[in-house]
């Protein structure tokens, strides 16, 4: 039903206004107080075959909804209970601003793909922490928050602009991610160099512990596809020295190889990073990479190119304890995270594993 919906009319719609649509129906309807609930015991597997516990925070499956869907904290619960096990939020910037010029999203439906250069439009860390603070305890889902550089900070500034943004928002997360891996905010993918990452990363965490007293934050990076191999050994390597909780791989690629849809329709579209199916292939063999070198007692938290169960089921095998989705989702549509979660439990049935954990990096 929704495939029809979307070949026929959706896809007809420019991108970021029917997600503009498509998201306030799903506050609407999944964040109404009477419906909602209804909702979530609709559309959430059941399966305790699914239930995960990660660096201390209980997870009532491992499939969550990327950051970029909600990025100002409009609609968690709602999201929450359309199946998904956490929700990303973000990325949140200290400062707000309202990103690239639109156009700015676009499909490559023959690709099952997103190309965005949104360039982190956000209304800043204050208003979304005053959000935050205002979600009703009860029903709250698990909730990371995933911070980002503020376009106008130079570089000089970047790990005070980063610093605010924890301090605002660390007291609401489960886990904070430091995306330094979009291309769309010139500058930051430089930030990815160890030399430069680290005593960021260092600064981050230092602002959880002074902002969040008695509780640990987890503290993840999130890094690209793009990464040399050794590059991602280095930030694999930064991740063990620090004590950081893990690693979210991957993000958006720059790359247009392998694409089904015409050269020229694709260059028409301009820059911008590249999500969805063609990310798949790359973003598994990151997972390989990384969990070879952060050894068994860090988090990897794989997105890039999730579609089925079945990809969740080898990512999670492959090494990560969690995975992500977003294009997947915009393809997927309402009832996709259910599905999803559905086939993932079958699987792990099928091979015996008695929870997530257990399959964790078997192959």
């Amino acid at each position: 039903m929704y495939d029809l919906l979307f070949r026929h009319v959706l896809r007809r719609i420019p991108a970021e206004p029917i997600h503009g649509v498509a998201f306030g129906a799903i506050r609407g309807v999944a964040g109404a107080p009477l419906i909602g609930p209804c909702v979530g015991r609709l559309l959430t597997a059941s399966d305790q075959v699914l239930q995960t516990r990660v660096f201390g925070v209980d997870f009532p499956n491992p499939l969550g909804l990327a950051a970029g869907f909600d990025k100002d904290a409009r609609g968690p619960v709602a999201l929450s209970r359309l199946g998904f096990g956490f929700v990303e939020l973000g990325t949140i910037t200290a400062r707000p601003q309202p990103g690239n010029p639109a156009p700015r999203l676009f499909r490559l439906p023959a690709d099952k793909a997103l190309v965005n250069r949104m360039g982190f439009n956000n209304s800043g860390a204050d208003a979304v922490a005053a959000r935050l603070a205002a979600l009703p305890a009860e029903g709250r889902p698990v909730l990371g928050i995933n911070i980002g550089k503020s376009k106008v900070a130079t570089p000089e500034e970047a790990i005070d602009d980063y610093r605010y943004s924890a301090r605002a928002l660390g007291r609401f997360a489960d886990y904070v991610v430091v995306n330094v891996s979009s291309p769309n905010t010139p500058g930051l993918r430089d930030l990815q160099q160890v030399g430069v990452l680290s005593p960021l990363l260092e600064a981050v965490r230092e602002e959880l512990v002074a902002s969040v007293p008695g509780r640990t934050v987890p503290l993840l990076v999130k890094i690209t596809t793009d990464l040399a191999a050794e590059d991602v050994d280095a930030v694999a390597d930064m991740t063990v020295k620090l004590g950081l909780d893990g690693v979210v791989a991957t993000n958006t690629t720059t790359s247009r190889a392998g694409l089904r849809t015409p050269a020229d329709e694709v260059a028409a579209l301009g820059a911008g990073g590249l999500s969805g199916l063609p990310l798949a292939e790359a973003a598994q063999a990151v997972v390989g990479t990384l969990r070879a070198t952060l050894g068994p007692d860090r988090t990897i938290i794989s997105v890039g190119g999730i579609f089925t169960g079945e990809d969740a089921y080898r990512r999670i095998t492959a090494g990560a304890s969690l995975v992500q989705s977003y294009t997947g989702f915009v393809y997927g549509g309402g009832t996709w995270a259910r599905m999803m979660n559905t086939e993932l439990a079958s699987l792990l049935h099928q091979n015996a594993f008695p929870s997530v954990a257990a399959a964790v990096g078997t192959a």
